[in-house]
């Protein structure tokens, strides 16, 4: 058996921890730079605020119907994802971190026990130990799993917030109630072409001809098809580690100069670094990008990327940044303003089996170099070791105007109780 957990509106949970006023009324959260809405509250999903509503265009419904708004506060967001997920691995020695928000348990050697209390268990106990609402779906395969869960927080009075699907009854039941678009792993496209041949649950998907799905959907549909069936074919997967990383940003302010355009692109070429030690990786290929405000069609407008294959594979921050700018120099063009700039490292080779080229490769004193820089940042705070090439006394802000404290990771933002 598979148990998946989610947390309930994850971000607004978090929010709302620190924030029992909270309760019951309508919050949004923000994107980077306060640009549109990534998560809402049930309360804010009923007044028809969208996934994705620009901010801008939705200043006024914030305010006439006294929606919380609130910046993403990631630093809050993974600490409590991370207590979350601590606590579950308590519950099977078989785990999958699936999202920030969700995790799957395998249940194997679990037959003597009433699952759907140990569901329920589950749930209460997140609940009380972190504050955090979740619900809990267990099935016999993964994908059955997802569907329990979305029965367990659509009707969370009456399962108390678990559901198991333990009978054919239940699954085909589950099934039935399921449309096809909201089945894991039927994206847009596929739901569309589902729909024109009369699949319109997840059940109907079941009763496809095995060659037709596996023709028009691949193995992977067939394989989830399977796992619909009630037949484990999708196992818990290990963490691996990132196949690219990027840093984008959008400017809070329009650039022009070349040189303003540099300093930032080189802050990302570093962050990205940074990502890549501490998988103990280096990377053979980078992506540099630019783009003007599209919203503003005022101006000129121009978008441009170019990925440059490296000459050796490296994670020097030094090296990745002598690379973006130059790669930057062959895109950017004068008389534009750039809303939005991007440094993303690809094609990944673990350190230790990096291989030494003829004629070129890597500082090998940047490795070490690196490595001190790396923990007085760590232990200091970020950015206090720069290249010269960077703004000496900026410290990279994103727009976040209603950025809640990070109260369980900076001690200075701690709540403070008044007697």
């Amino acid at each position: 058996m598979f148990a998946l957990i989610d947390c309930n509106n994850f971000y607004a949970s978090c929010e709302r921890v620190f924030r029992p006023d909270l309760v019951g009324k309508p919050i949004v959260v923000l994107s980077n730079n306060d640009g549109c809405v990534i998560a809402r509250s049930n309360e804010a999903k009923s007044l028809g605020i969208p996934m994705g509503a620009l901010a801008f265009e939705y200043k006024d419904v914030f305010i006439r119907n006294n929606i919380n708004v609130f910046s993403a506060n990631f630093a809050l967001y993974g600490d409590m994802s991370n207590r979350v997920m601590t606590l579950l691995q308590e519950y099977s020695p078989e785990s999958e971190i699936y999202s920030i928000d969700e995790a799957f348990l395998k249940l194997r050697g679990f037959e003597m026990y009433d699952l759907n209390e140990y569901g329920i268990g589950i749930s209460k106990r997140i609940k009380k130990w972190t504050g955090i609402p979740v619900s809990v779906g267990i099935a016999p395969t993964k994908a059955l799993a997802k569907i329990a869960n979305k029965i367990a927080k659509k009707y969370p009075e009456r399962t108390k917030s678990s559901y198991l699907i333990n009978t054919e009854e239940k699954r085909i039941k589950a099934l039935k109630w399921t449309a096809i678009e909201d089945v894991w792993g039927i994206g847009r496209k596929h739901a569309i072409r589902l729909r024109e041949v009369g699949v319109k649950t997840a059940y109907d998907f079941t009763q496809l001809n095995d060659s037709w799905v596996q023709r028009n959907l691949s193995i992977v549909g067939l394989r989830l098809k399977h796992d619909l069936q009630g037949i484990p074919t999708l196992d818990l997967e290990d963490v691996k580690d990132k196949k690219n990383i990027a840093t984008t940003r959008s400017f809070e302010r329009n650039i022009t100069e070349l040189k303003d355009l540099k300093e930032r692109v080189t802050t990302f070429a570093v962050s990205c670094a940074e990502k890549l030690r501490k998988q103990e990786s280096t990377c053979n290929s980078i992506m540099v990008f630019v783009q003007t405000n599209f919203h503003r069609q005022d101006l000129k407008q121009y978008s441009k990327n170019i990925v440059v294959k490296l000459p050796f594979p490296t994670s020097s921050s030094i090296e990745l940044a002598r690379f973006a700018t130059q790669a930057l120099e062959k895109i950017f063009v004068f008389g534009y303003s750039y809303k939005k700039a991007g440094v993303i490292i690809m094609n990944f080779t673990p350190e230790k089996d990096m291989q030494l080229s003829l004629f070129e490769n890597s500082n090998p004193k940047h490795k070490q170099l690196m490595k001190v820089i790396d923990r007085i940042n760590l232990s200091m705070g970020q950015q206090k070791i720069k290249l010269a090439s960077q703004d000496q006394k900026r410290v990279w802000k994103m727009k976040q105007e209603k950025l809640s404290p990070r109260y369980t990771t900076q001690l200075m933002e701690i709540i403070t109780i008044i007697s």
